[in-house]
């Protein structure tokens, strides 16, 4: 017969290392970018071992690599920075880290092992889907990374090959089964909408950022969510 908690623990596995696999695939395009950008191929492996916040280091070597100062690209690179402090937040009662744990886990603190860990329904599993996909995203980031750099402008750009859209893909489908009322569906709506617009006009990783602004604000100022604090 088989146990719920393993059947559980193994669908939190395949999750995570679905979102990693997806998001791996990612540092290819980072690893060519950051190259065609001006970096050397170890500055851009030693940028995704320490950095390892890929909006963050899209936005670094975005700025360098439109001309920008190296003061301008850190300013950047750490606004986007910003979210995964919020992150932590959010983990911190579920994680617990003490001692030398505190370190991993704030490396490992990133949209997508965010997004894994709190779509569970308990805290062992979501300490599993927060270690599963972490440290999937980590080697597979770091590997894609190193493969894309040695390619450099041989790749070309690496969206032709629809990397780009990899994990995006991976949180539409861990985003989904989530849609199951009238606020999350409208939350969702409204951040796709922010997003969309925003994309064109501001750099990479802000209309993420704005989207979950607007998205808080839709969920604060939702009727029902009112009617119940009211009373």
């Amino acid at each position: 017969m088989t146990d719920p908690q393993s059947e559980a623990r193994s669908a939190v596995v395949r999750q995570g290392l679905s979102v990693a696999v997806a998001t791996g695939l990612y540092g290819v395009s980072f690893g060519a970018l950051s190259v065609t950008s001006g970096l050397s191929v170890w500055q851009t492996c030693v940028l995704s071992l320490l950095l390892f916040s890929g909006g963050s280091q899209f936005a670094l070597v975005g700025v360098l690599g439109g001309g920008g100062t190296a003061g301008a690209a850190v300013a950047a690179s750490s606004l986007l920075g910003v979210r995964n402090a919020l992150y932590g937040l959010q983990l911190t009662p579920v994680m617990r880290p003490r001692g030398w744990r505190r370190m991993p886990v704030a490396h490992l603190t990133i949209d997508e092992s965010t997004a894994v860990a709190v779509a569970q329904s308990s805290n062992p599993l979501r300490r599993l889907g927060f270690w599963v996909t972490g440290i999937g995203v980590y080697l597979g980031w770091n590997l894609t990374t190193l493969l894309g750099a040695l390619a450099g402008n041989s790749l070309g750009d690496p969206q032709r090959f629809g990397l780009d859209a990899a994990a995006a893909a991976a949180f539409v489908g861990l985003l989904w089964p989530r849609l199951t009322g009238r606020e999350p569906v409208a939350i969702a709506v409204v951040g796709a909408l922010v997003t969309t617009v925003l994309v064109p006009v501001i750099p990479q990783g802000l209309p993420v950022i704005a989207a979950a602004a607007v998205g808080s604000l839709v969920a604060w100022c939702w009727p029902q969510r009112r009617t119940q604090e009211a009373a």
